[in-house]
């Protein structure tokens, strides 16, 4: 009997829950307030800043004036018509410095000296030409700012060495003068950011003349004496490195 009279009292509550649910009459929507559209027709079409609207309605927009081109300047040179002959403005000579520290135990080698300079003496030996310093850059000289010698520049390569040290036995901050290095050439632009160089490299060259004992290996240097034809591609950043002519 219970359970009969459970499952009248679910049956009862469902129809109540599903006559709630139920959506209004289509007539009961008259009392809603109807939506209204955008009174689109009333307001006037939008126009650009520049444009008129004529009597018909129309609107009529101004002939765009014609558009000047700029002549295009160069990213790393003065056009050559306003060049000078000698000296270009801007970019006749330039280049960079840099200053080099090697730590204790990394000291460079200019190869004057045996790497077992040390047993010939220890901490006395005469040959202790192992740099602490290096003190270098690059110089360009472009001399010429018109017709095809515009495109010839000069470089030089100059490192000087700086130290006293005997690698296992003697490391110092001492500063004193090793010699010194250099490279000269000249180059010509030949398009699309290449250069041709000729470039010779000098003996190292000592600032002194003492005797340097048994350790000592000659006066070649790292590199000795040679002359190099090459080719050098420039990329990226114009204004970083030189482009060359336009």
């Amino acid at each position: 009997m219970r359970r009969l009279l459970l499952i009248a009292l679910t049956l009862f509550v469902s129809l109540c829950a599903a006559q709630a649910q139920e959506p209004t009459e289509p007539g009961s929507q008259g009392t809603k307030p109807a939506a209204t559209a955008p009174d689109t027709a009333a307001r006037p079409p939008a126009t650009a800043p520049d444009a008129t609207v004529s009597t018909q309605g129309a609107v009529q927009t101004p002939a765009t004036a014609p558009k000047t081109t700029a002549t295009p300047a160069g990213t790393f040179w003065v056009p050559e018509p306003e060049e000078r002959w000698f000296f270009p403005q801007g970019n006749w000579i330039y280049g960079f410095a840099e200053f080099d520290f090697a730590p204790p135990h990394n000291e460079p080698d200019p190869n004057f000296c045996a790497a077992n300079a040390g047993n010939y003496g220890g901490v006395n030996s005469q040959c202790n030409l192992f740099a602490r310093y290096l003190l270098g850059g690059q110089v360009e000289v472009r001399p010429f700012g018109k017709t095809a010698l515009r495109r010839v520049k000069f470089f030089w390569n100059p490192t000087f060495v700086f130290g006293n040290n005997v690698p296992q036995h003697k490391y110092t901050w001492s500063w004193d003068g090793i010699g010194w290095e250099r490279q000269w050439g000249a180059a010509v632009y030949l398009g699309r950011r290449f250069d041709l160089r000729v470039t010779q490299q000098f003996l190292f060259q000592r600032f002194s003349s003492r005797d340097l004992g048994p350790a000592y290996l000659g006066p070649n240097g790292p590199w000795g004496r040679f002359v190099t034809i090459g080719v050098r591609k420039y990329f990226g950043n114009p204004k970083v490195h030189d482009e060359g002519a336009q």
